[in-house]
């Protein structure tokens, strides 16, 4: 009598996990193994992750799979249990596969595109324009950015992380696009859990952008202003203000009395300020802007020697993929952060002798990324990159598309919170 256990074979083994499948799950199985090995091959083609890198990879998630259908059919076939943790974990892999390479949705916290999108505002944001980015951190709680609900943690592990690869889109981002990306300054997170900010990228890779007295110059060109776009003014009054029903005619929704003598700090828009102009009551109405040449210490890029400010900025080169500068003194305090940190050159540095990337000496660098120059439209009260510089391709998320939703918290009702001439309008 023999009472040594019996080991199955490899093809035993395939065949018993296989028997336990339906005709539905085995379909199901060799589509979710099919994407496996399509994004193996991907990676594999179009990064530097090396071969062992992306197989380790695959098998982890193959392995997952595996496990997941033989933890499945541990239970009943026809129970409510097993339906339950089938229909939960078909709509989490199909929600997390829509937002990652699709289509995302999210909402406007602060005022900084104002009035072209308000507080409150729901879009959509398209991943799939500018070619959807894979997941730099794949191991993440579902549906949580970077911190975990209510407890406040971190929602991911860097434990395993994936080299950068972005999908073909079929359009490159554009001056004036309304652009979704990972907030470049912030440090001590992956590139893809670092916050999400919109803004509308007025500058393109390879472009020279100036503002001069608030108006934008492409290229020595004035850039197309977007309608809705705002700025501080001062008004002074004969005394007497604005009521609150002037103020909500005129949907102005930031600013503040400066004196009870009836003088305001207003954010207008263009056309808010010409009708505020007509008020009998208005004595004065003027721009508020920063003189050319006055230096703002947390302005970009924070040297005395480039005295610009949020009204009057540049002329400022925006770096772009396979361009090549001649390093200086000056353009060392531009670039600085693009080769040393987005680039990857933790040693770059500068001194009395020169450039020096790993202690060799260099006079001249060639970018490796594209790289973009982006504004809130809300020109007196949006931080962007004229306070913290470029955003790198690596950093982009995607473009806003429409807005489906509107709620105005300050609204009284149900139904007057929902803007509903907001609903479904596109962005531009």
């Amino acid at each position: 009598m023999n009472d040594k256990p019996e080991h199955k074979s490899t093809p035993t083994l395939v065949a018993s996990f296989f028997s336990m499948l339906t005709k539905r799950e085995k379909r199901a199985f060799w589509l979710m193994s099919g994407i496996n090995t399509f994004f193996l091959i991907v990676i594999t083609l179009f990064t530097d992750a090396g071969v062992l890198y992306t197989l380790a990879f695959w098998t982890v998630i193959q392995v997952a799979i595996i496990v997941y259908y033989i933890l499945v059919n541990k239970l009943k076939r026809k129970s409510v249990s097993r339906e339950w943790v089938e229909a939960l974990a078909f709509a989490v892999v199909a929600a997390t596969l829509i937002r990652t390479f699709l289509i995302e949705a999210y909402t406007i916290p602060t005022p900084s595109m104002e009035k072209s999108l308000l507080v409150g505002d729901f879009l959509f944001v398209s991943k799939v324009n500018y070619g959807a980015r894979a997941p730099l951190t794949p191991i993440s709680f579902p549906f949580a950015h970077n911190t975990m609900p209510v407890i406040g943690t971190k929602s991911y592990t860097e434990a395993f992380s994936m080299p950068y690869f972005r999908l073909p889109g079929f359009q490159t981002i554009k001056n004036n696009d309304v652009v979704v990306f990972n907030y470049p300054a912030e440090d001590g997170r992956p590139i893809d859990k670092k916050e999400n900010y919109i803004k509308r990228c007025l500058a393109v890779a390879g472009d020279v952008i100036q503002v001069i007295n608030q108006q934008v110059f492409i290229n020595g060109k004035p850039a197309e202003n977007p309608p809705k776009m705002q700025f501080k003014y001062y008004v002074k009054t004969d005394g007497s203000g604005f009521s609150e029903k002037t103020i909500r005619g005129l949907d102005i929704t930031e600013g503040s009395a400066l004196s009870q003598y009836g003088d305001f700090e207003l954010i207008l828009t263009n056309e808010a300020r010409k009708k505020i102009k007509t008020l009998s009551n208005v004595q004065l109405l003027d721009s508020v802007v920063q003189p050319a040449g006055t230096y703002v210490d947390y302005i970009f890029p924070h040297y005395k020697p480039l005295p610009w400010n949020v009204d009057n900025y540049g002329p400022l080169y925006v770096p772009k993929a396979g361009a090549t500068i001649t390093l200086d003194s000056s353009n060392f305090y531009l670039y600085d952060r693009v080769i040393r940190v987005y680039e990857n050159n933790p040693t770059f540095e500068m001194n009395e002798k020169g450039f020096f990337i790993q202690g060799k000496r260099i006079s001249s660098y060639t970018f490796k990324q594209d790289y973009y120059f982006l504004m809130g439209d809300n020109r007196h009260n949006s931080a962007d990159s004229r306070f913290w510089g470029f955003v790198p391709h690596d950093h982009i998320v995607g473009k806003a598309l429409f807005i489906w939703m509107s709620w105005d918290s300050n609204a009284s009702g149900f139904f007057k919170k929902i803007r509903w001439n907001r609903l479904f309008r596109g962005i531009n």
